[in-house]
Formats: structure tokens, C-alpha cells, sequence
């Protein structure tokens, strides 16, 4: 099995994993490459999904690139950009992962929140496209710990009662 332990800015890749984000965002995954050879990764949980172009670095010194899969999303535009404002805060409070662009908005494929789109009076339309969505506040990998060699973790979020 070919084992990634960490991310690269190499770009000499000798293989190309496509896969949708519900894996690229997985710490730890196991798979094949479409070549047929078996593939996992341990990387440090570090809240980043792995982005189409990210490439990792095997144990044997292979280097394997991310390719954000085509899968079916819903992209939502709108006439002004309040509607596509609303429409983000409804997406939002249901803490719905989400790929915000230029004037529009991508997310996974879901008959509830595309009526929910509809009432809000947006466009909704299916596609096949690669999801990038945003990694939230506080999943971009970094914190404030100014060199303090006790901090260990990020913020916890929703953590009620004792820290």
C-alpha cells in the first residue's frame, strides 16, 4: 500500500487521486488510485480538507495530487445580491458546507435545502462540478498560540460545561 504521511508543495506528482470532498476532508482514508494500486493516508488533523491541486507525499517518496472530483451540487444564484445573501444565512444557520464564488453559491446535492432555495426565491440549478467549499473560521489549520509550547488544540467550539 502506498502511505501519504504529509502534505507537499512538491509538483512533481507522479499519480492523481479524484475524489468528492466527503473524502478529501478525512484525516485518515484508504482507497485506490484509478491506476488500481491501494492508497491511504495519516495526516495530522488539522481541521483543512485536502483541496483539488493539494498534493501528499508517500513514504516512498512519490508525490500523489488531490483532484476535486465533478459531483452533483446544487449552484444557486440570484437577481440581487440580497437574495444570495439570505439564501448564505439560511445555508448557514443549517451549518450546510459551502462553496461561495463571484455572485453565486455551490452546495452538495439536497432536495430539502434546494425547495428551501426555491422559496427563498433564488435559482437553483443541478450541476456536475468539483465542491470547494469554504473551511469555516476556525478550520483553516492555524491559531494564536504566540510559541506557547502548552497549546496543543484550536478552539472547541459548542463545548458546554467544564473546559
Amino acid at each position: 500500500m502506498l502511505v501519504l504521511t504529509k502534505r507537499t508543495e512538491s509538483t512533481e506528482t507522479a499519480l492523481e487521486l479524484p475524489l468528492p470532498y466527503e473524502y478529501r476532508q478525512k484525516a485518515r482514508f484508504r482507497t485506490r488510485i484509478p491506476e488500481g494500486e491501494e492508497v491511504g493516508w495519516f495526516l495530522e488533523h488539522d481541521g483543512r480538507p485536502l483541496r483539488g491541486g493539494d498534493c501528499l507525499l508517500a513514504e516512498d517518496g512519490r508525490v500523489v495530487r488531490m483532484v476535486a472530483k465533478a459531483e452533483a451540487v446544487l449552484h444557486v444564484t440570484a437577481n440581487t445580491p440580497l437574495e444570495l445573501t439570505r439564501a448564505a444565512y439560511h445555508l448557514g444557520n443549517r451549518h450546510v458546507p459551502l462553496q461561495v464564488g463571484e455572485g453565486w453559491l455551490r452546495l452538495l446535492d439536497d432536495y430539502v435545502l434546494a425547495d428551501m432555495l426555491a422559496q427563498l426565491g433564488v435559482t437553483v440549478v443541478k450541476l456536475e462540478a468539483p465542491f470547494e467549499p469554504e473551511a469555516g473560521a476556525y478550520g483553516g489549520g492555524s491559531h494564536h498560540s504566540h510559541g506557547d509550547p502548552e497549546f496543543h488544540s484550536k478552539p472547541k467550539l459548542h463545548l458546554f460545561g467544564g473546559r
